[in-house]
């Protein structure tokens, strides 16, 4: 169970991204973070984007509501969901 912090704007948890996959899924856990294998290639912000589109849809909300609160240019990034809460977010990626 990957740890969720919950803010007065939403909530945010980290995230291991693994570009160039053959599809954008969940690939598991990996220590406190969410391992997401991403299809695009991490040049030009390409799998940052695919990051956020991939969250937008998988948990049902505006795109403009997930964001990259940390490690743009990292593996490790933290991501954060607006207007939702930690028990929304645990039910839709059930980790």
């Amino acid at each position: 169970m990957i740890p969720l912090r919950e803010t007065a704007a939403g909530v945010s948890f980290s995230v291991r991204v693994q570009p160039r996959a053959s599809r954008t899924a969940i690939a598991g856990v990996m220590g406190d973070a969410l391992k997401v294998a991403v299809a695009a290639p991490p040049v030009e912000g390409k799998a940052n984007e695919a990051l956020i589109r991939f969250f937008a849809e998988l948990l049902e909300v505006p795109r403009s509501a997930v964001g990259i609160v940390s490690g743009e240019s990292s593996r490790n990034k933290v991501v954060q969901v607006d207007g939702v809460s930690a028990e929304f977010i645990r039910g839709r990626l059930r980790v």
